[in-house]
């Protein structure tokens, strides 16, 4: 199961993140509101527990703006406002559930098992078509027009990311922690991955990596002539 943790209490998203990965859980945690809505758009998670008090965004406006662009997954807000006019706020702002501060762990997690059993959302597209490419995401091969060609485990996970988010901006800073997470690389090792990509896929295929100054790729899907 994978968990995406946005709680700005150090000491709690450290022991929240521990506990949870004994569990068999995958947690990826992050402090701040805007980051939360950054790996919610561009990543699949079972359930997002959701802290109502972070810097950038608050819990509410995070679950307010993910409503808002479609998204269907899970959220379990996780805040000390225990009045029954917040409770009915973060219900209504689009949570699924809402656990009052202190709480037992045991209570968390069946909660978030709760939400994980109900939720009947494909997070994630098992076999994604863009152009002519055909990615298996589970066996991580990949096929144009019949064949199979080779991709590095990097440049797969890149082309992956982007083909799962194809016609929407995946900012680089996404990229980067996404694919690469706590190594160090810089914009430009970046930049040499698109290119080095680019080469690889057929010039038939169909698709296009865009290059958005500033900000980020995109993949566009074109007619093949």
């Amino acid at each position: 199961m994978r968990i995406l943790l946005a709680e700005d209490d150090s000491k709690l998203g450290n022991l929240l993140k521990h506990l949870l990965g004994k569990e068999a859980m995958q947690v990826d945690w992050v402090i701040r509101g805007d980051d939360a809505i950054d790996y919610a758009l561009y990543s699949a998670y079972d359930v997002i527990v959701l802290d109502w008090m972070m810097p950038g965004e608050t819990g509410i406006s995070v679950c307010d703006r993910l409503r808002k662009h479609h998204y269907q997954g899970a959220i379990l807000m996780l805040t000390a406002r225990d009045a029954v006019s917040d409770r009915v706020l973060g219900l209504d702002t689009g949570a699924d559930d809402y656990l009052v501060k202190p709480f037992e762990f045991s209570e968390l997690l069946a909660r978030i098992r709760a939400l994980s059993r109900r939720s009947n959302i494909k997070l994630k597209e098992e076999i994604v078509q863009v152009g002519e490419l055909v990615l298996n995401c589970s066996s991580r091969n990949i096929k144009w027009r019949g064949r199979e060609f080779q991709l590095s485990s990097r440049e797969f996970q890149l082309l992956e990311l982007l083909a799962q988010n194809r016609g929407k901006v995946v900012p680089r800073e996404v990229i980067l922690d996404r694919i690469w997470g706590w190594e160090e690389i810089s914009s430009n090792n970046l930049d040499a991955f698109i290119r080095l990509l680019r080469k690889k896929i057929p010039s038939q295929a169909g698709i296009e990596i865009q290059n958005i100054r500033g900000i980020g790729f995109k993949l566009e899907e074109h007619d093949v002539c």
